[in-house]
């Protein structure tokens, strides 16, 4: 798998398409009580863990370092992206704090088990990053 990872790119295609989709569809309201600080950091820690899931750095990640990784890799992610797409079906026109936690946690989920399977320490720290800002934000948005 050496420094392109296509699951990645497949995973976070995936993940994208329903943001766009919602983009596209819908106004986007941003709350202008969010700090702009807080925005940089939640954009860091995206586009990071969306690089590192698809773009390996030499020494800087282990692959798969155990037997039968990879099915476990693309079986849960593919399990957590299964409730993505349901959380936006279910929840596409409601606003509530469930759609919101759902809808944060998911990909962040996503980003750090890729980052623990891969032993990527770059993707672990962005999507910890992304975590906890993307999470913050939308819960105060």
């Amino acid at each position: 798998m050496n420094w392109f990872n296509y699951l990645g790119l497949i995973f976070v295609v995936l993940l994208l398409i329903p943001n766009i989709v919602f983009a596209l569809s819908n106004k986007m309201k941003q709350n202008k009580q969010i700090s702009k600080s807080l925005q940089i950091f939640e954009q860091i820690g995206r586009f990071g863990s969306m690089l590192f899931m698809i773009f390996n750095v030499p020494y800087t990640f282990w692959e798969f370092y155990f037997a039968h990784a990879e099915i476990i890799y693309i079986a849960v992610n593919s399990a957590l992206m299964l409730g993505y797409y349901v959380s936006w079906l279910i929840y596409w026109k409601k606003e509530c704090l469930a759609r919101i936690l759902l809808l944060s946690c998911i990909p962040s989920v996503i980003f750090i088990f890729s980052g623990i399977m891969f032993a990527s320490i770059p993707l672990i720290i962005f999507a910890i990053i992304f975590s906890i800002f993307h999470i913050w934000i939308s819960v105060k948005n």
